[in-house]
């Protein structure tokens, strides 16, 4: 009997030892996953704090919650299950869909540019997209829905992204928490950023006003200043990342489908930047040659989506039925 119970701890030990192998993996793999999903995931941190300007205070908290809570619903009921049988039933499809997700994340960084350089023929551009809303509570829900349609797109984004990273020997199950983990874990990271961002006036204000120390009323006086500062930076790193990342997943699905010219191009320019400056400068070279593609193909899709794609969207909205005139 005695034996028997040895055998027994025995064998629950070993399999205590492979489920926490297995976690470490699943850990290892979202965290490998969730870095090359950073573009999307900045983009994201900067995008949504803008859906939040032009509330009360005490509005802005409940608001984040909401597009936090629309945002899981989003990753884990739809995009995980999609993703899965994406990878069970078409695992092909990845590619193109990773290149597509790549184009979008171009189109979307340049258009910021775009607009950063041409604000006016921009803001022509963008005239009567969204119908002006008057009521308070109606402009809340959609703000929210907005956000959380944004969110829907840069989260399929991510979890495909981040099913691209993935090996096929992976077992199913494994997928399905590493994915998990990914949707769950960049939902806290993204809106906890996000919370803090929308927050911190009030916070610098609060210490600027009440804090007991010197130092405390300085350090809020300082939050005040640097905040815009702040979403200044972050809308720039937002950008360039986006374009870098789509840029980056472009080529290499280019690379995919035989076309690997614009890969190889930028690899002969990095290498001599290798020689003169390590691994650092291979890698500079890289991302710049990645990031130029990416804001060439980005303003080469502005005309396409804003004159073709918008207008037929609207059409198709449009012809819905309960479509509002």
């Amino acid at each position: 009997m005695s034996v028997g119970l040895l055998g027994l701890l025995d064998d629950v030990t070993a399999l205590a030892k492979v489920a926490a192998a297995s976690i470490d993996d699943v850990a290892g793999q979202a965290a490998k996953a969730g870095l090359k999903a950073a573009g999307a995931v900045i983009d994201d941190t900067a995008v949504t704090p803008n859906y939040v300007t032009g509330f009360t205070a005490d509005r802005e908290l409940p608001i984040v919650w909401r597009i936090a809570a629309g945002s899981v619903r989003n990753k884990l009921l739809i995009l995980l299950p999609a993703a899965l049988a994406l990878s069970f039933v078409a695992p092909w499809a990845i590619t193109p869909l990773l290149a597509l997700g790549g184009a979008y994340l171009c189109f979307e960084g340049a258009e910021k540019v775009f607009e950063a350089v041409f604000p006016h023929q921009a803001h022509a551009e963008a005239h009567d997209l969204e119908p002006a809303v008057s009521d308070p509570a109606m402009l809340e829900t959609e703000r929210i829905n907005g956000a959380i349609q944004t969110d829907f797109i840069l989260s399929a984004e991510i979890m495909t992204i981040a099913l691209g990273t993935l090996p096929e020997s992976l077992p199913f199950w494994e997928k399905a928490a590493v994915l998990a983990v990914v949707g769950i874990g960049i939902t806290l990271l993204v809106y906890g950023a996000v919370a803090l961002i929308v927050k911190a006036d009030d916070i610098g204000l609060a210490m600027a006003r009440k804090a007991k120390t010197g130092a405390g009323r300085a350090t809020g006086r300082g939050i005040l200043v640097a905040m815009p500062w702040v979403m200044r930076i972050l809308s720039f790193v937002g950008t360039a990342a986006m374009i870098w990342v789509g840029g980056g997943i472009f080529i290499h699905g280019l690379a995919e489908f035989g076309l690997p010219q614009v890969e190889h191009l930028i690899e002969a320019v990095a290498h001599p930047a290798a020689e003169a400056l390590g691994a650092f400068g291979e890698e500079l070279v890289i991302i710049l040659g990645d990031g130029i593609f990416g804001l060439l193909l980005g303003l080469l899709l502005i005309p396409v989506v804003t004159r073709v794609f918008v207008p037929a969207w609207k059409a198709v909205r449009g012809a819905l039925p309960g479509a509002r005139a």
